[in-house]
């Protein structure tokens, strides 16, 4: 049994798993949704990771209608969410250690780093923006 990011598919090997075109997996891949590992000659190697996050693609794509640009910021929220829940469950794992072995830790030592937030300024909200 493989490791589940190890890579061992190929790309037509993969093509025919999910029934698509090739070409497709390619463009998964031109729009970073995918990114399979290479061999020193090149080829593409998908591990079961990449073909899950394929049927992910595939199922936003056609069962919910969603574009590439949709699909992109869905995976990227979802992997943001699951350090998220990592990070919390270490705090939780860190609290708990703290409250019983006696010992007491200080606000600083339990607070994590502080985060970066991406500002999105819509054309019509620009425009009033400048107005003012």
């Amino acid at each position: 049994m493989h490791n589940y990011d190890e890579p061992v598919y190929l790309i037509s090997v993969v093509s025919k798993m999910l029934d698509i075109h090739p070409q497709t997996l390619r463009q998964y891949e031109r729009e970073g949704l995918v990114s399979p590992s290479r061999t020193d000659g090149r080829m593409r190697l998908y591990s079961q990771r990449d073909v899950d996050k394929i049927k992910m693609v595939l199922r936003l794509t056609r069962e919910l209608g969603v574009n590439l640009a949709g699909v992109d910021i869905i995976l990227r929220l979802k992997e943001r969410i699951s350090k998220l829940e990592y990070e919390v469950e270490s705090l939780n794992m860190e609290v708990m250690t703290h409250k019983y072995d006696g010992t007491k830790a200080n606000r600083k030592q339990l607070q994590s780093k502080n985060d970066t937030y991406d500002v999105a300024i819509f054309e019509e909200d620009f425009d009033e923006y400048q107005d003012k």
